[in-house]
């Protein structure tokens, strides 16, 4: 005879698990951002399957829009299933070969990235390098050009990890005349400062949902040139990863006849699309012009309270605000206030610069006068103790 169950043990065992309610924060760091309810409201739509022709409908809704968003005409561009640093993956996986040169920008963290995952392509990786907190000189790409032949040429666009907004044209212009493709990261600026895709010369770039798009974590826009099409046609070797080969990726995102490579977060997808709409209905200009009044409104306020600007004027982000305590001031355990006290999030410092600054996010939703007023007011209650 076999034993009894125990049903108010496992009635207990199960009770014991609550329900899970998180806090209301105030999303001011580096990502993610606050998100619109009308986004909240796309994710809870019930599931369909990835392959419903009404799902296929939202894949395209969602592609020409973040064609619009991109400035670009590229048909390859989509979304990955996956957040911005796969973005970064696929990028650079599908356009390198063991053996090919990769020039990459380095001025923080996501530099740095780049020339991991170049290396781990096999590519060979020549580093031009600039202090963190400035940006890269258009002559020492000039100048690294003149000593290599790359197949691309790679760089941060809006340097998270130290607030620097990079210049792109002139490098951009500097690639295509060496005949080399020009791989972007705008994973903090998408839809938060001006993206030229077409103008500007760039052939791979990749973005993050969750910073200026204001869209939950856990996708990756992402768009490519004929150029880089091209180069990833003539390829002698596969692709690295199974996941990111857009030898088969992009046929679940194109053509009358979609062929099944993953199934695809239908939820997030769902945001996406509502994320974007709410984009393109404020206006990408009228957005921009946000973020930079409200980049001022930020600078002006905290300098009155004694912090510094990490970056100099010209080369700041508008959504990533670099900033330098006062002295005295204990970082970690004033950003630990504002987080348990005041429910507002603010960013610590990473790689060099960890324990130094803040970086303060002003992106997407997260990017109005009532959030820099709370953060303010806040920051005077406890400086004032």
């Amino acid at each position: 005879m076999s034993e009894p169950t125990n049903n108010n043990a496992n009635s207990s065992e199960q009770a014991s698990v609550s329900e899970f309610n998180t806090s209301r924060r105030i999303l001011m760091g580096p990502g993610p951002s606050d998100v619109h309810p009308r986004v909240l409201k796309a994710m809870s739509t019930p599931l369909i399957g990835h392959l419903d022709p009404e799902f296929l409908m939202i894949m395209d809704d969602i592609k020409k829009m973040v064609q619009r968003c991109f400035q670009t005409k590229n048909d390859l561009t989509f979304v990955v299933s996956a957040p911005g640093s796969a973005g970064m993956e696929t990028s650079l996986v599908n356009l390198l070969e063991p053996g090919d040169e990769a020039l990459i920008c380095i001025h923080g963290v996501f530099g740095n990235r780049l020339a991991d995952v170049a290396e781990r392509c096999g590519a060979t990786v020549i580093k031009v390098e600039s202090p963190w907190g400035e940006s890269i000189d258009p002559n020492q790409v000039k100048d690294a050009l003149q000593k290599c032949s790359p197949k691309i040429v790679a760089i941060v666009h809006a340097e998270t990890s130290t607030g620097v907004l990079q210049p792109l044209d002139e490098i951009g212009k500097m690639t295509r005349d060496a005949g080399a493709l020009f791989v972007v990261d705008a994973v903090t600026s998408f839809c938060g400062t001006e993206l030229k895709v077409d103008e500007w010369g760039i052939d791979a770039i990749y973005s993050g949902s969750q910073k200026c798009l204001s869209a939950p974590p856990g996708l990756s826009p992402v768009s490519f040139s004929d150029r880089a099409v091209h180069a990833m046609e003539q390829r002698k070797t596969k692709v690295q990863s199974w996941f990111l080969d857009l030898s088969m990726v992009r046929n679940y995102w194109s053509g009358a006849k979609r062929a099944y490579h993953h199934t695809a977060p239908v939820s997030a997808m769902f945001a996406m699309r509502e994320a974007l709409r709410i984009v393109l209905e404020e206006g990408l200009e009228n957005r921009f012009e946000r973020h930079w009044t409200n980049h001022y409104l930020l600078m002006e306020g905290i300098e009155e309270l004694g912090f510094k600007m990490l970056v100099k004027e010209g080369f700041r982000l508008p959504m990533l605000n670099s900033v330098l305590l006062p002295e005295g001031l204990d970082e970690a355990s004033i950003r630990s206030i504002l987080l348990n006290e005041y429910d507002i999030e603010v960013g610590a410092g990473l790689g060099a610069l960890a324990g130094k600054i803040w970086r303060i996010g002003l992106m997407g939703e997260s990017s109005s006068p009532n959030h820099i007023n709370m953060l303010l007011s806040a920051l005077k209650e406890i400086t004032n103790r």
